[in-house]
């Protein structure tokens, strides 16, 4: 019996992830461009005014963009301090990690292209709705946070650690490919590639062991359980492409179309860690108006869902029938068995390189033998994007002969004649809690 359970669950898990690994790849591809080619300053330029232009600016430039909710917190600090206003820095905020190049094309290959086309939209609808409110609600505040602005100055990456943000105009073709292969091969999958293969068990898991009769309770109750799945998603993380395959077992055991949605929108958006960081960089009642966007978009999305549309555009593709055992017959093709086979490759190689990989700056010979001066403790760097916000941060310090940022322990060493105090300052302008230890 337990090697029966066994079997389905790795069956299950295999069929979805050979069914999404080429969106996936094609996914990462794009993603790598996009970073290796835009440059980070094009994108505070639209954003400074503070109107429902700047808004719908921030939210079609953040949709496709490969951020995940931990990622897109320092990338907002960072372009608040590059002048953007308090209301397009939220709609950037919520609409990011709801969505992607590589999500988006997952979304597509599993759940069909209506849902594909309504994603992004719900994205776009409530990102535009949080950030009017808050330049309509919180405006008051905005001319204290130009000043802050102005007094903080725009960190500079010293040694191109902010992976071509701002790119050389030098830089030759081949150079940027490398760049964009590094980042949607290496980087990106170390930022998601944890919490993707975490969805993917958790989706096997719930396809497998819970019995369809839990989810039967919920499925004539749409507000109900949409409330439970709220519950669950707001305060755990969930990368865009990660709580795909979560969406898909809970409509494969009753749950609704528009149910579905709601994980897609709110489990992406938000986490607990996100929560705690957007109050400190963003004040308390733009937090507030940033949960309830979230929540009441994406209850509301999920019900045009259900009651506006027909349930037809949103049946499973094949991938989701095979992923709940109904399609014994058949299986994946050569093309899906090789991309998730490479897939698979990738995801070990990130994992790897992950585990030993710091960010240091370059070294001298007086600094590489001797320990540092001092160590300081970085909470919520989570991702090669904070990595990269926090290394631009204390590199701009004066005084900072070498920085290594230390991505899995959390921590950043610093040599040179600069004061801790100083450092500690460019870090938590940055957006992220600190400590020395």
């Amino acid at each position: 019996m337990i090697q029966e359970i066994l079997s389905d669950y790795v069956q299950s898990f295999w069929h979805l992830l050979c069914e999404m690994a080429p969106y996936l790849l094609l996914g990462f591809f794009i993603a790598g461009l996009l970073q290796a080619f835009v440059p980070r300053s094009m994108f505070s330029r639209h954003l400074a005014s503070n109107d429902w232009k700047s808004v719908v600016k921030a939210a079609l430039l953040g949709i496709p963009l490969p951020l995940c909710s931990c990622g897109v917190i320092p990338t907002t600090a960072a372009l608040r301090r590059e002048g953007a206003s308090k209301g397009a820095a939220t709609s950037f905020l919520i609409a990011t990690p709801q969505t992607g190049v590589d999500s988006i094309m997952a979304t597509y290959s599993v759940l069909g292209p209506a849902f594909a086309v309504i994603r992004p939209i719900a994205a776009l609808v409530t990102s535009f709705f949080g950030g009017a409110l808050v330049n309509r609600l919180d405006g008051d505040s905005e001319k204290k946070g130009a000043e802050a602005t102005e007094e903080t100055p725009m960190t500079e990456c010293k040694d191109g650690c902010c992976h071509s943000h701002e790119h050389d105009h030098d830089a030759s073709f081949t150079s940027r490919m490398k760049s964009a292969l590094n980042y949607g091969f290496v980087e990106m999958l170390q930022d998601v590639g944890k919490w993707l293969f975490i969805g993917l068990l958790i989706a096997a898991f719930i396809t497998v062991a819970v019995p369809t009769q839990f989810f039967e309770m919920f499925s004539g109750n749409t507000l109900v359980s949409m409330a439970l799945v709220l519950l669950v998603a707001i305060p755990m993380y969930l990368c865009a492409t990660g709580s795909i395959p979560i969406a898909v077992s809970l409509m494969m055991k009753g749950l609704s179309p528009g149910t579905a949605l709601v994980m897609l929108m709110a489990g992406p958006a938000s986490n607990a860690a996100s929560i705690l960081v957007v109050r400190k960089i963003m004040g308390r009642k733009t937090l507030c108006i940033y949960l309830a966007s979230i929540i009441f978009g994406s209850v509301v999305c999920g019900l045009a869902m259900d009651y506006l549309m027909p349930r037809e555009w949103f049946a499973l593709s094949p991938m989701g029938m095979m992923a709940d055992g109904c399609c014994e017959e058949g299986g994946p093709g050569f093309v899906e068995i090789a991309s998730g086979v490479i897939l698979l490759v990738l995801l070990a190689n990130a994992f790897i390189f992950r585990r030993g990989h710091s960010h240091h700056s370059h070294e001298t010979a007086e600094t590489a033998a001797v320990p540092p001066v001092f160590k300081i403790k970085v909470d919520g760097m989570t991702c090669s994007h904070c990595r990269a916000s926090v290394a631009g941060a204390v590199q701009a310090v004066a005084g900072v002969e070498r920085a290594d940022i230390m991505l899995d322990r959390g921590e950043v060493h610093v040599w040179g004649t600069c004061t801790a105090e100083s450092v500690l300052k460019a870090i938590d302008a940055a957006g992220f809690e600190c400590r020395l230890l």
